[in-house]
């Protein structure tokens, strides 16, 4: 755990670079398009720069989130049209790539920020803790249900994972509406889109522990956290990481749900659609797991004899087998 946490968090976030940023100069005539490929031919690869016509046209393409900033050239007061709600970590990169142009014509730089955070997240990374939150309540909860419950039904445990995950996304949303105020307005959009990750965490833990027994809790730390926490956006767009976790964002579950909420409160449900059918292919995924599970036990299960008395050893091991993989996944 110490290896992979080390080589998720520090390959993803230790050194953030640019790769096809996307902005925008705006300006019609043939000098903008000039300055486009001049900022382009510097920055090369880091930028993808497009001209716009004009700034109504790039403010919709910021709230579209086609765009993460758009430059406006004037000799006495250029401008920088951000939107720092879709990620400010993005919104600064592109006012370091900007301000010393303006820098160079000896005249300051505003920055106007359209689509900016809530004022109980003022930076915009209240919703990756609260994703982090509900994480770790479901996929805590996959140690417990999966240890604990194994010698329960399936159909009994997946009724837990469903009270479970209801309970996890209850506390989500509480947290990001009365508690902490990370969103305005949507929060019923908010717990439902929690509540569809958290059961896809716990439907496809508890579903792995039929397989992978004691090294489940490993698994979905792979999956959910050094994989997950990564790829989500919530520190670092795809745009400012490495090829493989950017990759990751555009289909893994932490991302749908995070950048499932920006677009719900913040772009006026931009992309929504798309993320809430990620978090329910992760459910699928997760319920047909735990059915290829159940099938798996019902198959182990002998058939039922004529009834014998049961020696006390064996059954008195049987439990401290269980009480022990307890305690490990709650240890871990």
């Amino acid at each position: 755990m110490c290896l992979g946490m080390g080589l998720a968090y520090l390959g993803a976030f230790a050194t953030p670079e640019p790769h096809h940023l996307p902005v925008a100069v705006v300006g019609a005539g043939p000098q903008a398009k000039v300055f486009a490929q001049t900022v382009k031919d510097k920055a090369g690869d880091a930028l993808d720069v497009r001209t716009v016509t004009d700034r109504a046209t790039a403010v919709d393409q910021l709230k579209s989130r086609a765009i993460t900033g758009a430059y406006v050239p004037d000799a006495k007061a250029p401008e920088l049209i951000v939107a720092s709600a879709g990620s400010d970590m993005s919104a600064t990169a592109v006012e370091k790539v900007f301000t010393p142009v303006a820098t160079a014509q000896g005249v300051p730089l505003k920055v106007t920020d359209v689509v900016p955070p809530v004022s109980g997240d003022p930076t915009g990374s209240g919703v990756f803790f609260l994703l982090i939150a509900v994480s770790i309540g479901s996929y805590a909860s996959v140690a417990a249900l999966g240890a604990a419950g194994a010698g329960l039904s399936m159909r009994m445990r997946a009724g837990l994972v469903t009270g479970v995950s209801l309970a996890v996304s209850l506390i989500g949303a509480a947290f990001a509406g009365p508690l902490f105020h990370l969103v305005d307005h949507g929060l019923w959009g908010v717990w439902a889109m929690s509540w569809l990750y958290s059961a896809g965490i716990l439907f496809l833990g508890v579903g792995l522990h039929t397989f992978l027994k004691r090294w489940t809790t490993l698994a979905v730390m792979v999956l959910f956290v050094m994989l997950n926490f990564t790829s989500s956006g919530g520190l670092f767009r795809p745009e400012l990481q490495n090829g493989f976790f950017g990759s990751l964002h555009a289909f893994w579950n932490g991302a749908g749900l995070l950048e499932g909420i920006r677009g719900l409160v913040y772009f006026g449900g931009h992309d929504l659609a798309r993320n809430i059918w990620v978090l329910a292919a992760w459910l699928v995924l997760g319920l047909a797991v735990m059915a290829v599970a159940a099938a798996v036990e019902h198959g182990r299960t002998p058939a039922v004899a004529a009834p014998q008395a049961t020696p006390a050893t064996p059954a008195a091991s049987a439990e401290d087998e269980e009480e022990e993989e307890v305690e490990e996944a709650v240890g871990v």
